[in-house]
């Protein structure tokens, strides 16, 4: 591979089906359809609709060789969806890829970077340990809102 031909760009909406591809590969999470949130076109629209400019590929010539999203709500910044093609990792493209997102969001005025990292990936987080993440004392919280939401049973009272 050579550096010359490696381009980081926004992601494009023609960019869409070759994303999709690489994170199925890349995220088999994705493919649990009993967790609606895991969906990658959902993922897409959503981040097309909250700060599309946070949203980065890299090509290798015509290729897809990675892909980046960012978020920054004033006051930390997050990363997501870091993924480069198994052939093509090992390649600095996802250290170029993360870079690119901090470059993006120190722009902005971006004071800190979270991500999160599933437990059962440490390859994952041995990869940004090199690039001098480390582990914040905090324990990640979540609640899923709407449709992703896991539905309560109905609570039945009869009138005695």
């Amino acid at each position: 591979m050579t550096d010359t031909t490696l381009v980081m760009r926004r992601f494009e909406v023609a960019d869409t089906e070759a994303v999709i591809a690489l994170w199925q590969q890349a995220f088999p999470e994705y493919g649990d359809t009993s967790r609606p949130q895991r969906d990658p076109r959902l993922s897409i629209a959503n981040k097309l609709a909250t700060q599309p400019e946070l949203f980065f590929v890299a090509t290798l010539d015509a290729r897809l060789a990675g892909t980046v999203m960012a978020g920054y709500d004033g006051h930390r910044g997050w990363l997501y969806s870091l993924a480069v093609p198994k052939d093509l990792r090992r390649h600095g493209i996802g250290t170029r890829l993360v870079a690119h997102a901090e470059q993006a969001l120190a722009a902005l005025g971006c004071p800190k970077v979270n991500l999160q990292v599933l437990e059962s990936k440490p390859d994952v987080l041995r990869f940004y340990e090199a690039l001098g993440y480390g582990s914040d004392a905090v324990i990640s919280l979540g609640k899923r809102l709407g449709a992703s939401a896991p539905q309560a049973e109905a609570v039945t009272q009869t009138a005695d």
